[in-house]
């Protein structure tokens, strides 16, 4: 935990949302150092990624069953403290993926994510939060893709314009997916 920690003291904010979503974060895990697993049902760290082409015009997205909507790749820490190796393993298993690299190794964005009581594997998963970090990497969309049937039905490439526009959650499209296209124009 001491590690993700360093990590988001160290990191500099992009915006108010992600300023206040640090401090949340920073104190919730130094309360709960259980966060890094499914353990804790109020909030636990999960790792997402960007993931672009190498022109930076394009970024990869799933169609998410959970959500039934256009979603970046990511899942759960697990235990797991290195969140980059999370979030490139996350994505290889979403997408298959294979020659990911990150283009930053450093965190990219933050975010606390609500996630409404839904039912998984037959069981019911009440509300909580993902205290999610996200990652830049980087993709050949050359390569080939394919879905993960048991958390997504598609993956494919979108303009990053497009990107935007196709998740039909609009507090992700505003909040995050704009925001994550916002700050690759600062990444040289």
């Amino acid at each position: 935990m001491e590690r993700i920690l360093h990590m988001l003291e160290r990191y500099r904010p992009f915006n108010e949302q992600e300023a206040r979503d640090r401090e949340q974060m920073l104190c919730f895990l130094r309360r709960n150092p259980n966060a890094l697993t499914r353990e804790n049902s109020i909030a636990h760290l999960t790792a997402s990624a960007w993931v672009v082409n190498p022109a930076r015009d394009q970024a990869l997205m799933a169609f998410h069953n959970l959500y039934g909507a256009w979603s970046w790749l990511g899942g759960h820490a697990d235990g797991n403290p290195d969140l980059l190796q999370v979030a490139l393993e996350e994505v290889a298993q979403e997408s298959g993926l294979t020659r990911l690299r990150p283009i930053v190794r450093d965190l990219y964005s933050l975010e606390t994510l609500t996630v409404d009581g839904h039912e998984k594997r037959g069981q019911y998963v009440p509300s909580h939060l993902h205290l999610n970090c996200t990652f830049l990497l980087e993709a050949d969309p050359g390569d080939p893709i394919r879905p993960k049937p048991d958390e997504n039905r598609a993956v494919r490439w979108f303009s990053l314009e497009q990107a935007v526009l196709a998740s039909t959650e609009r507090w992700m499209r505003e909040r995050i997916y704009q925001k994550l296209n916002q700050k690759l124009s600062s990444i040289s």
